[in-house]
């Protein structure tokens, strides 16, 4: 009588597939950060860094459009926008890019200084980097 060899199926073709499956979907997912619209070249600084919140308005400038979390807006809609803020302390987050004219910039602050919000930070790259 003959013995009987267990076939044990082969798992490592399985573990390659699995792990280039896994490598493909890391490569081509899409990481969102901040819910930040305008690709911008800020300016650099050298200051402390701080920690962005969920409550903080994030208001980013480009030379030709404005954004607001992430979404197109316009000055008008701002304005919309930050009259219906009751906490007026809230932080507001500029994003600048470096090559806006300095009227834009100062037609939103007035705005806001308009809605009586004054706690502004200006977002910079890391000189280190």
């Amino acid at each position: 009588m003959k013995k009987r060899e267990i076939l044990v199926p082969d798992i490592t073709p399985l573990i390659d597939v699995v792990f280039i499956l896994l490598i493909f979907f890391i490569v081509s997912s899409v990481f969102k950060k901040d819910e930040l619209a305008l690709v911008l070249n800020l300016p650099t600084s050298s200051a402390k860094e701080i920690e962005l919140k969920k409550k903080e308005i994030i208001i980013e400038i480009s030379e030709k459009k404005l954004a607001v979390y992430g979404k197109e807006i316009s000055l008008d809609e701002l304005h919309e926008k930050m009259f219906e803020i009751e906490d007026k302390t809230r932080n507001i987050i500029f994003r600048i890019d470096k090559d806006v004219r300095y009227e834009k910039v100062v037609a939103v602050l007035d705005l806001l200084q308009k809605n009586q919000l004054f706690n502004i930070s200006l977002l910079t790259e890391d000189i280190k980097k």
